[in-house]
């Protein structure tokens, strides 16, 4: 079983929940394998549930029987989902993977729609439902269109884990050997639970694995979401591998513009993808680019995708991906390195308590990570670097840094400049200075 980690809010809100005297309808979405089931069922370990997991068939025959081993009353039933349901009025059901159920029926959601109202809404039911497919929750579940719009008493999006919590699974594994893992598993549950340390003797055993789940994995994520995938799986590949403008994707694929826009429209709804403007932009700047949502999706694209049949063959070298692997760290260390600021912030270990953050650029200059809190007018430039750095670079980079500042034109705020890398020699020298520097050693403070 997955081990369950750092999802304490989560739980206490849905035990909350359960322990309520009203009716419950929550929805929980989020991308496969992000740890979904795992939080419901802590949740409601200590009490008499249904748990069903659809398929792609025969659901109701199914959930009936599944149903009669906790309630024995369920059998009794007549066969409809309003008569089941009906049945287990006052009851804790837990319907996982419900976009199953709309394949099968799209009906389904007046079926629930019906009981809900004319039932469970005057009961303490409890009514889970989880899906996997974003897309088809957002816009079949929780869209002003759907039946069930008005019902739900709560909905929670479950996102990947932070890095910082990685050290939970692997107390007693060193910060660059975390990154190393994270830049494969992202904070996946499902992935992180997968590897085993060494890292890269576990990859090179995995891929030589027959029955990797690197192999299929990818393509049962795009389905969960899309009927067609190939365009999106080029269009995937080409983020992976730099194209971050609607220009370069659409060079990269052979697509024109007014084909490209709405495909990229529905990968940032299915959270495989997100935009990004320059934090000084508006959000609907044309500054925008376009980025790979999750580590794992990255590295895939990047790694395993174009060497998909020398792994199949057995004549993969996972030195293939070592060598370029501390390149491919760089984005992957500023998403930890914004992380570290973020718990820095809330623990008050900053000159200022900043309210947004976020990447700044213009042409071809750009500076990794700015602070702003725009009431007091401060800001915090912040460059990331996954390299040990001598004291003399560390202050060519603080140096460069301030020259950069200057283009953001925030000509009347407070300024200040700071450096996240992965070593830096002479750090408390530079800190005498006035700078704010950390590397990997500062990383006990948030964890």
């Amino acid at each position: 079983m997955v081990k369950f980690v750092n999802r304490n809010e989560e739980l206490k809100a849905l035990r909350e929940r359960l322990s309520s005297e009203n009716f419950e309808l929550i929805v929980i979405y989020g991308r496969r394998r992000v740890g979904k089931t795992r939080l419901v069922l802590e949740a409601v370990k200590d009490v008499p549930h249904v748990y069903y997991l659809a398929i792609e068939g025969d659901n109701l025959r199914h959930f009936r029987e599944t149903a009669e081993r906790v309630f024995p009353e369920a059998r009794y039933a007549r066969g409809s989902w309003e008569a089941l349901l009906h049945t287990l009025r006052g009851k804790v059901i837990v319907i996982d993977e419900f976009p199953n159920l709309i394949k099968e029926d799209p009906r389904v959601l007046s079926e629930f729609q019906r009981v809900i109202d004319t039932d469970l809404s005057n009961s303490n039911t409890k009514l889970i439902l989880l899906g996997s497919s974003v897309g088809m929750m957002t816009e079949k579940v929780l869209s002003y269109k759907s039946p069930l719009y008005g019902r739900r008493t709560g909905s929670m999006k479950l996102k990947p884990l932070k890095f910082f919590h990685l050290r939970e699974f692997y107390p007693r594994s060193s910060w660059e050997e975390l990154v190393e893992v994270y830049g494969m598993t992202d904070g996946i549950p499902f992935y992180i639970t997968q590897v085993r340390l060494p890292f890269w003797e576990w990859l090179d055993r995995e891929l030589r694995n027959p029955v990797s789940f690197f192999r299929d994995e990818v393509d049962f994520l795009l389905r969960y979401e899309f009927t067609e995938t190939r365009t999106y799986r080029r269009i995937l590949e080409a983020i992976a591998l730099g194209k971050t403008t609607p220009k370069e994707i659409r060079d990269f694929i052979g697509m024109r513009h007014s084909d490209v826009t709405p495909y990229l429209r529905n990968l940032i709804e299915t959270g495989l993808v997100v935009r990004e403007v320059p934090i000084t932009e508006k959000p609907n700047s044309k500054r925008g680019r376009y980025y790979v949502a999750d580590n794992f999706l990255a590295f895939w694209f990047r790694f395993i995708y174009p060497n998909l049949s020398a792994i199949e063959e057995g004549i993969f070298d996972v030195e293939e991906i070592e060598r370029d692997y501390n390149h491919y760290l760089g984005p992957v260390f500023e998403k930890i390195a914004e992380q570290f600021l973020i718990e820095l912030n809330k623990a008050r270990e900053l000159p200022f308590r900043f309210t947004r953050i976020g990447k700044w650029w213009y042409k071809n200059e750009e500076i990794d990570l700015v602070t702003l809190n725009e009431r007091e007018k401060k800001v915090l430039f912040v460059e990331v670097k996954w390299k040990e750095l001598s004291e003399r670079e560390a202050r060519g980079i603080l140096k460069d840094l301030e020259r950069k500042a200057e283009l953001v034109r925030l000509d009347d705020w407070e300024k200040s400049y700071g450096l996240v890398a992965k070593g830096v020699e002479g750090k408390e020298e530079l800190r005498e200075g006035g700078r704010l520097v950390w590397d990997l050693g500062d990383f006990e403070r948030p964890a």
